[in-house]
């Protein structure tokens, strides 16, 4: 199976289609009049379609196991055509649109199954996905045209005594979303060059800083305590979005002071110096976090989809 613990939880939906075609008006008469021998066709197969859904990991062997959290099934009738619609829900790290497919075709099977003594000719002609929300995929308009630059802040780095690893994954996660780091740049811990380099970024028109290390607890971590000061409108959601991803994996992340917000037009956001709590950082706030340059223009959340 795949591994999906680096994803986060988002509701997910998808809509699945069967369409059922019938030989002639006498099929279509029995059903409305639920005259066919088996059955009310569509309390049988809606019961069905609801187990498929709820299966579907046991039968389908990459599909991991999931919360069905709503499911709906609905059919419509049209000239000699079932139309069976199957919706499902669920708050979690993997879509849901295997599930809805598989509802659909057990429904469909079933309908073919209960039909077949009066109708030789039913058959199934379609199983489609219609239409799927939720993940990282409805974060469709990313502005990956911004200026960016990536800061790591360690004394041992930046004497040379210890090799970068936290920044330079930074800068392949970015690329990613295909946002280029046009500066890295590596400096000691200290508040006042810190600052510096914030704001000569932003004299430059920079609209993205990333700074990794020095958000911890020992008395040289001090990437907080110098961008904060430096912030007009902090975005505490961010950062606590990060810290709570990363406890569902360590109780250590708890210890974590980055703080996120804009200087002026420039966003800056300070991750962790290790390289895994950048790794899960990186993981839990992109590529949501670079909706806020569509809200700083003016556009709506629904819009910005």
């Amino acid at each position: 199976m795949v591994d999906i613990t680096h994803k986060s939880n988002t509701l997910r939906q998808a809509v699945a289609l069967a369409v059922i075609k019938v030989s002639g008006p006498d099929t279509i008469q029995a059903i409305r009049n639920n005259e066919v021998p088996k059955g009310n066709i569509f309390e049988f197969s809606r019961a069905s379609g609801l187990l498929a859904i709820k299966k579907t990991s046991d039968m389908v062997p990459d599909c991991h196991p999931l919360p069905i959290e709503y499911a709906n099934i609905s059919y419509d009738i049209v000239d000699l055509s079932i139309i069976v619609r199957v919706e499902v829900h669920t708050i979690y790290k993997t879509g849901v649109e295997v599930e809805a497919m598989h509802g659909a075709m057990n429904v469909a099977l079933t309908v073919y199954d209960m039909l077949k003594p009066i109708d030789k000719a039913v058959e199934i002609t379609s199983i489609r996905l219609a239409s799927k929300k939720g993940g990282k995929s409805d974060i469709s308009k990313i502005n990956n045209n911004l200026k960016c630059a990536v800061i790591v802040c360690s004394d041992s780095v930046a004497k040379g005594l210890k090799e970068d690893l936290s920044g330079k994954l930074i800068i392949n996660k970015l690329e990613d979303y295909g946002i280029v780091a046009s500066a890295y740049v590596l400096i000691p811990d200290e508040e006042n060059i810190i600052q510096e380099k914030a704001k000569f970024f932003l004299s430059q028109g920079y609209q993205l800083v990333l700074y990794t290390g020095g958000t911890g607890l020992s008395p040289r971590d001090v990437t907080p305590d110098a961008i904060k000061p430096l912030l007009d409108q902090e975005i505490p959601g961010m950062m606590e979005a990060a810290r709570v991803y990363g406890q569902q994996r360590t109780p250590l992340a708890m210890l974590s002071r980055g703080i996120a917000g804009f200087m002026s037009d420039m966003l800056i956001i300070t991750l962790p110096g290790s390289s895994r709590g950048v790794q899960e950082t990186m993981d839990a706030l992109f590529p949501a976090a670079l909706h806020v340059f569509s809200v700083r223009q003016g556009i709506r959340h629904d819009e910005a989809k």
